[in-house]
């Protein structure tokens, strides 16, 4: 009779991320620590970290963050890696004492043993292709330097409604080309002075300006804003303004070129056709939600859980008779901004999503909200293109086939009535 073998004890580590070195906790099955070290964040320390894991008989691993060079170290050692977010690691804290003292070594403590206690509520991570990786790292660095742009380009107004108020609202856009352009050209308010309706329609024609607002409009906004400050210290003023102009110049030099290379890796992958399908995507807004979605299905298996995530689904709370529906605090912030990008904007072109809005703010909802409701309702047609890796198709839309005829019943009533 053969005896089946006792199985080894189970062991767990954790890894508290770290700029400069990373604090690590080994437990055993009974949560008691068996090791605890620092390793340096460079090549020789992620080799050390990784063999020590391994040398402990280490299987499961709890971090903080899905990417970066730590979990790439922890992956190819094949290793399970599970994430932690921080938000939820702050409130784990709590399980082991109520002082709320952040520790490195003992958040490490806390990964390792999470992992241990909730092992069945954790999913390990999936990590998405190259492909999704790299344009994930485009469109961010592009959505991070227009967030640069706006921040630069309100600094600048601010700054234009002390010196020269009448600039701040000459053109549609402060950041725009020919607003640039007349900044560089009169950079102060007296120098603004020098001009009139002639000499600025000939300004404007040097500019190439699209000449959307004749001359004699332009000028009017000059001259009936108030006017800046003036005196001694113009060359400052104009010093400051140039920087301004200057820093957004540059960084439209480098947000420009981003684009027809984001194109390009959409057209490269395998899911492009899913995202550019959708009504008003486009190719930034197309990328954009294909990289924060990703290519690992196994990540998001039904498409509450995707809601979920991206915090478009609210969040219930109820204690006693008291029941409340909140908003989704715990969500990927990247995740939720790209659908409700997405979503917002495709009320233009598709009457499903258009109708879907409306009724949301007949209710009484905010816009915010009423892009929310739309964004969860979208989430069930992306993903289930997403799982089948097929584009989105209208005829194919049930709910949106039934708008369609709707309204055009509507119209067929109206024409009748007005016929009688």
């Amino acid at each position: 009779m053969s005896i089946d073998p006792i199985p080894a004890p189970r062991v767990y580590g954790g890894v508290d991320w770290a700029t400069d070195d990373h604090a690590v906790a080994v437990v055993d099955a009974d949560g008691e620590v068996l090791d605890r070290f620092a390793v340096s964040h460079d090549a020789a320390g992620l080799r050390s970290m990784v063999k020590r894991l391994l040398k402990r008989g280490v299987t499961e691993v709890g971090i903080e963050r899905p990417d970066g060079p730590v979990v790439d170290a922890l992956d190819q050692a094949e290793l399970t890696v599970f994430v932690i977010p921080p938000g939820q690691l702050k409130n784990l804290r709590s399980r082991y004492g109520s002082a709320g003292n952040k520790d490195d070594r003992f958040d490490a403590y806390v990964l390792a043993d999470v992992v241990r206690t909730d092992r069945r509520r954790l999913r390990p991570l999936v990590r998405d292709s190259a492909a999704t990786t790299a344009l994930r790292r485009s469109v961010r660095a592009r959505r991070n330097l227009v967030a640069h742009r706006i921040a630069v380009a309100n600094q600048l107004r601010a700054h234009l409604q002390i010196v020269f108020p009448a600039a701040a609202g000459l053109f549609s856009e402060i950041d725009s080309d020919v607003s640039l352009r007349f900044l560089e050209r009169f950079t102060t308010q007296a120098q603004a002075g020098w001009l009139s309706v002639k000499r600025l329609a000939a300004w404007l024609r040097s500019a190439r300006y699209s000449g959307r607002t004749p001359p004699e409009t332009l000028y009017a906004r000059l001259t009936g804003a108030p006017h800046g400050d003036t005196g001694d210290h113009d060359p400052v003023d104009a010093a400051v303004t140039l920087a301004y102009v200057t820093t957004l110049r540059t960084v439209n030099a480098q947000i420009e070129p981003l684009a027809p290379r984001i194109a390009e890796q959409l057209e490269l992958h395998p899911d492009g056709a899913v995202f550019t399908s959708l009504p008003r995507a486009g190719k930034v807004r197309a990328a954009r939600l294909l990289a924060e979605i990703g290519d690992a299905r196994g990540r998001f298996p039904t498409a509450d859980s995707l809601a979920c995530l991206a915090g478009v689904a609210p969040s219930t709370r109820q204690s006693g008779k008291v029941k409340a529906v909140t908003f989704r605090w715990g969500a990927d912030k990247h995740l939720r901004d790209a659908l409700c990008d997405f979503a917002g904007d495709s009320r233009r072109a598709n009457p499903w999503a258009a109708d879907l809005y409306q009724r949301a703010r007949a209710r009484g909802h905010d816009h915010p909200h009423a892009v929310r409701v739309l964004a969860r309702a979208w989430v069930n047609v992306i993903w289930r293109c997403w799982q089948d890796g097929v584009p989105y198709d209208p005829t194919a839309h049930g709910a949106l086939q039934t708008v369609l005829k709707q309204d055009q019943k509507t119209v067929t009533d109206q024409a009748r009535q007005a016929a009688a």
